[in-house]
């Protein structure tokens, strides 16, 4: 994932955050907006006890509250998303990459012995184990260059795919 498109994922995440954060904070700071508050208070003051607007008020604050809570959580979820999801992407691409080259150094190695060996190639009474030290390396150098390269394809695979 190129850094443009990592900072816009990072950067809608951060702005949802910070819209529902304010919007939470004028929600709960803010008067009902079903009546005005004159015509609250002498209502309040006249028909209900002064407990009953209490409990209505906190009963109305505490719904608000709540609501901003979810906003706020769902938010958070949307930027861990955003954040986290490209960052597993990169990491993996990034084990694969380590691996392969892992692997090459293997595969380097066992060729280097297998070249060492190779006037052994062919099996006579008196080179057995010169031979047989000769296959090994050969066999090796193949299978560990076979992983390096898979893992390598895997790790383009990978990096490509949204």
């Amino acid at each position: 994932m190129d850094s443009v498109r990592f900072g816009r994922a990072l950067g809608f995440g951060a702005r949802a955050a910070a819209k529902t954060l304010v919007s939470a904070v004028d929600a709960a700071s803010a008067p009902s907006p079903r009546q005005p508050a004159s015509q609250q208070a002498a209502q309040s003051q006249t028909s209900r006890p002064a407990a009953q607007v209490s409990v209505d008020q906190v009963q109305r604050v505490a719904a608000q509250a709540a609501e901003a809570s979810a906003n706020l959580g769902r938010s958070g979820r949307q930027l861990g998303r955003s954040v986290w999801n490209p960052f597993v992407r990169l990491s993996g691409v990034l084990w694969l990459e380590f691996t392969g080259v892992f692997f090459g150094i293997f595969a380097v190695y066992a060729a280097s012995g297998a070249w060492k060996l190779r006037a052994e190639m062919r099996e006579t009474a008196a080179n057995h184990d010169a031979h047989v030290h000769f296959l090994m390396s050969a066999v090796m150098a193949v299978v560990f260059a076979y992983f390096c390269v898979t893992s390598f394809l895997r790790a383009r695979r990978k990096g490509r795919a949204q």
